[in-house]
């Protein structure tokens, strides 16, 4: 998993927290990821939305593609198809991927880079793997992630920003044994705060930890924010009560000040909380509004050709939402 990578040594290092008079985040329950399907057919982990995950919010969908070793003509993407309502995140660890969207952003995503793209009122995009890949096969391993807007930001203008993998702030755990990638939100390390590139409407902090074999890595938390972690690869335990956590599984945590995991063998995983928004969520496919009414009306902008406009340059697949329709 090449990310972006570097010698912990040489890097800035996370507090070692006090072990007494913290409140440490026990962990509420481990939920297994699902197995479905998504785009042209590729296969995802999806550990929420789900019935036990009504505390993702402002989090709506989680999904883990890879790892996973294409064959010449075998890899997949989602062709043209249309978003309102909320931000999806894609980070790309091994591989290549290529966005485009109606607003003109777009550009290859791989090895430890992000595309954040806020749909807002509405966006028109596509996620392909490079003509490249498809050719010649070879690994892919990548996330999205679905983060939720708040009523008085869904109908902000569609945005895209591209994220580079040095952009990201990389921090070391306290025992040197784990790199901390920040994507979204921030940490404090040595009395500096070290900030993610993301830049989100929904206050939220999203991490990617590689943690060696038997380290441990302690972190704030901001109490406000609930807490998660997803094991992408490897295993290892949370909290203090060392939950273990393999691969394709979530943890879900309570209230509290800090976390805390221990990997057992080499160890990936993505750390992620949020500021729950807490309001009424209506969804239906690529849309996320907060009345059924909203959602008539993101398809009904779509089918009129209201909701976003591609530009000549972009010729559209068949739209996975058109399939729905």
């Amino acid at each position: 998993m090449p990310a972006v990578t570097a010698d912990t040594l040489t890097l800035p290092r996370l507090p070692e927290l006090p072990q007494d008079g913290i409140e440490w985040r026990r962990v509420r329950g481990v939920v297994n990821s699902i197995k479905t399907f998504e785009g042209e057919g590729f296969p995802v982990r999806r550990p929420f939305p789900g019935p036990s995950m009504s505390m993702a919010d402002p989090f709506l969908m989680l999904d883990h593609l890879g790892a996973v070793e294409y064959a010449p003509g075998e890899a997949k993407g989602a062709p043209w198809h249309p978003h309102r309502g909320f931000e999806t995140v894609t980070y790309v660890m091994d591989g290549a991927l290529e966005h485009a969207d109606s607003t003109g952003g777009g550009g290859v995503i791989t090895d430890g880079g992000t595309q954040w793209m806020t749909a807002g009122a509405g966006v028109l995009h596509s996620e392909l793997p490079t003509q490249e890949l498809v050719a010649k096969g070879g690994e892919f391993h990548s996330i999205q992630l679905w983060v939720n807007l708040p009523k008085a930001q869904k109908w902000v203008p569609p945005r895209y920003q591209d994220i580079a993998p040095n952009d990201v702030s990389l921090l070391s755990s306290a025992d040197g044994g784990a790199l901390v990638r920040v994507i979204a939100g921030s940490l404090s390390a040595g009395g500096s705060v070290y900030a993610g590139p993301g830049q989100t409407y929904t206050p939220i902090t999203l991490l990617h930890a590689t943690i060696a074999p038997g380290a441990q890595l302690e972190l704030p938390w901001p109490e406000e924010f609930n807490a998660m972690v997803y094991a992408l690869n490897g295993s290892g335990t949370v909290g203090r009560e060392a939950v273990g956590v393999d691969e394709g599984q979530l943890a879900v945590f309570g209230h509290g000040s800090a976390l805390t995991l221990r990997a057992r063998d080499a160890w990936d995983v993505l750390i992620l909380g949020g500021l729950p928004i807490n309001e009424p969520v209506a969804r239906y496919g690529p849309f996320v509004m907060n009345t059924r009414e909203e959602i008539v009306q993101a398809f009904e902008d779509y089918q009129a050709g209201r909701l976003a406009t591609l530009q000549p340059k972009h010729v559209p697949h068949t739209s996975a939402a058109d399939e729905q329709l």
